[in-house]
């Protein structure tokens, strides 16, 4: 019983997480005036398939090594996603300007539903004074590799139960 406590702690930890990050971008969008980049956009995206995954996985426990692999993928892919964007970052200014990524990105469904959070209307070489020493790509990656750490140490963690004829069984 213990095991499924702790479990489901960590997943709305990261559901949570996610989802309260998803708010500290809008914040910094709308509030502080800061324009998301297609970078940026992406990575919302991967913050949100990681927080949609943590969640279907606590929901539905007899898949959550399966689903927890699809959130571990969208964890990689944000870490990727960021570390690329440190990486445009350091390099001379105009390394990334107007991205050939922000028309498409821009016309998938759920840019043109929900702008604000998924439209990219910035450049990712704008420089924005770093939150505790750190660029805010650079925290991305952080949190991406947190949240792929803690995956991957539940599912290799968690036995799934099922039942044979009445009687559980791991």
């Amino acid at each position: 019983m213990n095991r499924f406590l702790g479990v489901n702690a960590v997943l709305l930890a990261i559901v949570l997480a996610c989802f309260g990050l998803l708010g500290a971008a809008m914040y910094m969008q709308l509030v502080l005036d800061m324009l998301p980049c297609p970078l940026c956009v992406i990575q919302r995206y991967a913050f949100l398939l990681t927080g949609v995954f943590a969640l279907i996985a606590l929901i539905w426990r007899s898949r959550l090594k399966a689903i927890l692999g699809l959130g571990l993928l969208a964890s990689l892919g944000g870490v990727g996603t960021a570390g690329y964007h440190v990486w445009a970052l350091s390099q001379p200014p105009g390394s990334c300007g107007v991205d050939p990524l922000t028309g498409p990105l821009n016309n998938l469904f759920s840019a043109q539903l929900f702008p604000s959070l998924f439209k990219a209307t910035g450049f990712c070489d704008t420089p924005y004074d770093p939150i505790l020493g750190l660029s805010i790509p650079a925290w991305a990656c952080v949190w991406f590799c947190v949240f792929a750490v803690t995956q991957l140490i539940v599912i290799a963690r968690f036995k799934t139960e099922r039942q044979y004829f009445g009687k559980t069984r791991t």
